[in-house]
């Protein structure tokens, strides 16, 4: 990028202009630096999102798919990895601070940051206060890539050592199918009835794969 015009260099442009004002090969350009011999780093990055299907396909893929590619390799994934790690912190502490109700698509933003990149299922619990902020995200089960065991006593115990009034539940599909099985369905009324009777309610429940989701109070499934 040396040899552009400055006004044109996506690093420069980035900070006249605002991160906004960049494309999503441009982002990732500025981040990778610089591009192999005959290949330039935009195009490296395209290529990069492309070979994933989207920016999201490529933050969620497995590390050593991400090294895998040329002009990437151990410390560029590795800082790849430490910056997407970041922003789900980030995110994180946004949640906390908010009611979670008010901002279903940063929720979802988290879920994914935060579960989408596994390669086995796990299932986890966001436990939440009288006004729907988040006390605690936790894991509580993982499985296979097919089947998670998930315990309903053991999820009621983990609301009341959290003082919990509602809690949201999401697990990932890694097979890249966010649509709920039957299994799903009946597992999720098995919480919601089980935390019921301890004056817990269950206000969601998430698929998420890939950069898909399916939330279950949106298609009236609670």
């Amino acid at each position: 990028m040396r040899d552009w015009p400055e006004a044109e260099r996506p690093r420069e442009r980035l900070l006249r202009q605002g991160p906004q004002a960049l494309s999503e090969a441009e982002l990732l350009a500025v981040f990778l630096r610089i591009g192999l011999p005959g290949r330039s780093v935009i195009d490296l990055a395209r290529g990069a999102i492309e070979r994933f299907g989207s920016l999201n396909g490529l933050l969620s893929a497995p590390a050593s798919e991400i090294q895998a590619m040329a002009g990437f390799g151990p410390a560029k994934c590795a800082q790849l990895l430490a910056v997407v790690e970041l922003a789900r912190r980030a995110l994180r502490e946004q949640v906390q601070r908010e009611c979670l109700l008010d901002s279903p698509d940063r929720v979802r933003d988290y879920l994914r940051l935060r579960i989408a990149r596994l390669p086995h299922e796990a299932f986890i619990g966001l436990f939440l206060d009288a006004q729907n902020r988040l006390i605690r995200d936790e894991d509580l089960f993982t499985g296979t890539l097919t089947q998670t065991s998930v315990y309903p006593r053991e999820v009621v115990k983990r609301a009341l050592q959290h003082n919990a009034a509602a809690v949201i539940f999401a697990h990932n599909h890694p097979s890249g199918l966010a649509e709920p099985s039957r299994a799903d369905e009946l597992l999720t009324r098995a919480l919601r009835d089980a935390l019921a009777l301890v004056d817990v309610r269950v206000l969601d429940h998430v698929i998420v794969a890939g950069h898909a989701s399916v939330s279950f109070a949106e298609r009236g499934l609670l």
